[in-house]
């Protein structure tokens, strides 16, 4: 009876160890894909649908581009950010500044958030999450000891001549949009 318990923590302990080795092996590689643009680099082209029909941002060549992703459209935290991107729109367009705000949502999610709060620029729509891909914005999140992927709020600062000047990743909303202001400011000198 002694050997046959043996076994069995033996074959248990294998197990075990074999599980965790696939969880580290599978977080390195979740981690892998997922890119991060560093400022300097070019940003890379996509063209979405959005509320304003399709938009392609290379054809946005000569304004600064404030692109940034939320995790859903209606939502108290994607809401707060989306009204004070709305409540800058005025001051970005004398700046020169076009705003993107990007989410997976489908399109009729996202038109109904842009009527709901009266939101003055185009919302993209990325259901197949390529250009999220591409941006670092979908990536594994750890929400309650568990691991799994998700929307990262993220914002881009993209010049007149399609180069990344600023990074916010995991972006807090508070404050974020003053904070987006300042660097779209300085482009503009």
């Amino acid at each position: 009876m002694g050997s046959k318990r043996l076994l069995i923590v033996l074959i248990c302990c294998l197990v075990v160890a074999l599980l965790i080795g696939f969880l580290i092996l599978r977080s390195e590689k979740m981690s892998a894909s997922t890119p991060v643009l560093a400022e300097g680099s070019l940003a890379p082209d996509f063209t979405l649908n959005s509320t304003e029909g399709e938009i392609t941002l290379s054809k946005l060549k000569g304004k600064t581009v404030v692109l940034y992703f939320y995790p859903k459209a209606d939502t108290p935290g994607c809401t707060k950010e989306a009204c004070a991107f709305r409540d800058l729109k005025g001051e970005m367009t004398e700046l020169g500044a076009v705003i993107l705000g990007v989410s997976k949502d489908k399109m009729p999610a996202i038109e109904k958030f842009l009527d709901k709060y009266s939101l003055n620029f185009p919302l993209l729509s990325d259901p197949d999450l390529k250009v999220h891909q591409a941006y670092g914005a979908w990536a594994p999140k750890t929400m309650f000891g568990k691991t799994a992927f998700g929307v990262i709020r993220t914002t881009y600062v993209i010049d007149a001549e399609g180069v990344i000047r600023k990074v916010w990743r995991r972006v807090k909303v508070n404050g974020h949009d003053a904070q987006v202001l300042e660097v779209v400011k300085k482009l503009a000198k």
